[in-house]
């Protein structure tokens, strides 16, 4: 098998019909669409590409996982794979199925970030005021194991129309407060180049769209998909932004590399949004690394995520104090913008909540308390002089910078710090002391 680290020789008996053994030349491996009609989807061509065997109670298990949960993996990808060692490896973790996916816990959701409540129109997931989330297409490269959108693994049902797309940029065009589009799926460099194209130029066409960003693994699953071609047209629609997932050290490969080269080069800012992974990555030294290797490769390490709640990753989450833990181990002890931020993206949709360790130990009127991350406590004297501004959000008459727009109404606690409306609390719905106030009136 074609190895990236390695010159031996792959014959591609395992991907003909007939006992003939044909050798497969580098030019048919690093062909995408070869790679994609080649995919493993089956125990058994997984067991004859791999070498890996299963005992038959293993192959019952693993059957009943597939159908709920279908495989998917690249031939490229599954050549990680370490044969050895490969029940621990985070390569075959990430890929092949585990009947654990079946263990489905109360907490448990098929769509947890309510992404599909969040839809004005479909495909469309509409939760911030100035950006939305524009699913593209269904098709992914590999079927990761811990996806957040399982759900939609192999479902006719969510293909995308020609129609749909139209609806979701006549959305866009119409909602003047959106400035930010982010392309996903499935995998939008899983459409062809020129419908991708089609749709890039679509979404430049609004004026109100400042940036757009597409969200794929394929730079690690499949980087033979970033073609000359493909950057050609991704260049012609800048600013392009392009956020991937690599989740481990050993997914950074010669053809990943040569793949996030051809991306830099065209122009395009690169970021990672890693998943935090019980028996992957769960690990402060193997985040360092990653994060240290992405940044020789420009790519800015951007998201380290929270495991969500979707069905059947349970054996995937970590306690949230294991992400902590990670954290504590790059501030300070690693160039600063390779540390990413790490999230909780909110059950219910509430958005992508930041965690960070505690560096303020004590805070009074005019000083703050603070510690490092060598544990030295230090002070910062706060100005006695400073006069705050109180101008009630009214940004139409600002004359700081002649060029802003009007704020939108705040919203959350920013409306309670701006105190704008004379609000002075927030208060959940359905509150008893609110509503036992309404009973006595």
């Amino acid at each position: 098998m074609i190895v990236e680290r390695s010159k031996n020789p792959f014959i591609l008996e395992a991907f003909t019909k007939t006992k003939r053994k044909v050798q497969l030349t580098q030019n048919d491996w690093k062909d995408y669409k070869w790679q994609l009609n080649n995919s493993i989807k089956t125990i058994a061509a997984f067991e004859k590409l791999t070498g890996i065997t299963f005992l038959e109670r293993e192959k019952e298990e693993i059957e009943k996982t597939i159908s709920k949960f279908p495989l998917s993996i690249t031939p490229y990808y599954a050549s990680l794979i370490d044969k050895k060692n490969y029940r621990e490896d985070p390569i075959f973790k990430q890929a092949f199925p585990n009947p654990a996916e079946l263990e489905i816990s109360k907490c448990d959701m098929r769509d947890p970030l309510h992404e599909d409540k969040d839809s004005p129109t479909k495909g469309i997931t509409h939760r911030y005021p100035d950006r939305v989330l524009f699913l593209i297409s269904n098709r992914c490269a590999m079927y990761c194991r811990h996806c957040t959108r399982k759900r939609k693994v192999g479902d006719p049902d969510s293909v995308p129309s020609r129609e749909q797309i139209l609806a979701g940029i006549y959305y866009i065009r119409k909602n003047r407060s959106i400035r930010d589009v982010l392309l996903s799926g499935g995998d939008p460099f899983m459409l062809p180049d020129e419908y991708l194209d089609w749709i890039l130029t679509e979404l430049n066409r609004i004026k109100h769209v400042e940036v757009i960003r597409i969200g794929s693994r394929i730079p690690v699953v499949l980087p033979y998909r970033i073609t000359k071609n493909l950057v050609r047209i991704l260049k012609k629609h800048h600013p392009l932004w392009l956020n991937t997932q690599f989740n481990h050290p050993r997914e950074i490969t010669p053809a990943s590399q040569e793949a996030l080269k051809r991306l830099a080069d065209a122009g395009i800012p690169l970021g990672n949004q890693s998943v935090l992974l019980a028996g992957v990555n769960d690990c402060p030294q193997i985040m360092k690394k990653l994060n240290q290797k992405l940044l020789q490769n420009r790519v800015r390490p951007y998201y380290l995520f929270q495991c969500d709640l979707s069905e059947g990753l349970s054996h995937f989450r970590t306690p949230i104090g294991k992400g902590v833990e990670i954290m504590e181990s790059l501030v300070g002890h690693t160039s600063g913008f390779a540390v990413p931020r790490y999230v909780v993206d909110a059950p219910g949709g509430g958005g992508k909540i930041p965690i960070m360790p505690n560096y303020i130990v004590s805070w009074s009127t005019n000083k703050i308390i603070l510690r490092n991350y060598e544990g030295v406590i230090t002070t910062y004297q706060e100005p006695d002089n400073y006069k705050p501004i109180s101008c009630g959000r009214n940004c139409a008459k600002c004359d700081l910078q002649s060029n802003m727009e009007p704020k939108e109404s705040a919203i959350g606690v920013e409306k309670l710090l701006v105190g704008s409306d004379g609000t002075i609390s927030l208060i959940p719905e359905g509150n008893l002391r609110l509503k036992l106030r309404e009973k006595w009136k």
